[in-house]
């Protein structure tokens, strides 16, 4: 084969195996190089490309949608918590207001009279019942009826569907 003819030729090696693989003419100290063909099944149309965002985009949705009702559902159980405490709170003040009150009146019927001595313990009794309720309502303060960490993670995602390719 003459220069010309291999000038114009594949420059294949001929070697079984290699036939992807073309080289330049000898002496010329190019460096051989693959030959690269593109895949044409990997060429996806706009429509597939738009329903594989819908689909991601609403599976997203569908994620944030079950964590703020996760959220939701642990908030819940914090203020119906807090709301057992107030209320127990308040039977238990009932209770004793009821039954040592009577008892506490009439032992101290024994020193003064008796409408002295009720006024007494029913003062005692109401700030009792006022430290449990400022407990309960302090406690009841701390339950955030908001889902903040689904709030963080769409904000994410509305930064992310703004740039995607940060």
């Amino acid at each position: 084969m003459s220069s010309a003819e291999t000038a114009g030729s594949a420059f294949t090696t001929g070697v079984p195996g290699t036939s992807g693989n073309t080289y330049p003419p000898a002496g010329t100290g190019d460096v051989p190089y693959p030959r690269v063909d593109a895949p044409e099944d990997d060429q996806s149309s706009l429509g597939e490309l738009i329903g594989e965002l819908t689909q991601d985009l609403s599976k997203l949705m569908r994620q944030e949608l079950e964590l703020a009702k996760a959220e939701i559902r642990e908030e819940a159980s914090k203020a119906g918590k807090a709301a057992g405490m107030l209320s127990a709170a308040g039977f238990a003040g009932y209770m004793t207001v009821v039954l040592l009150s009577l008892a506490l009146v009439f032992a101290l019927g024994a020193i003064m009279p008796l409408g002295w001595a009720a006024l007494i313990v029913g003062a005692l009794w109401g700030i009792a019942g006022f430290a449990l309720f400022s407990t309960g309502r302090t406690r009841l303060k701390h339950v955030s009826p908001k889902p903040e960490r689904t709030i963080e993670t769409l904000k994410e995602d509305a930064e992310w569907a703004r740039h995607p390719t940060k």
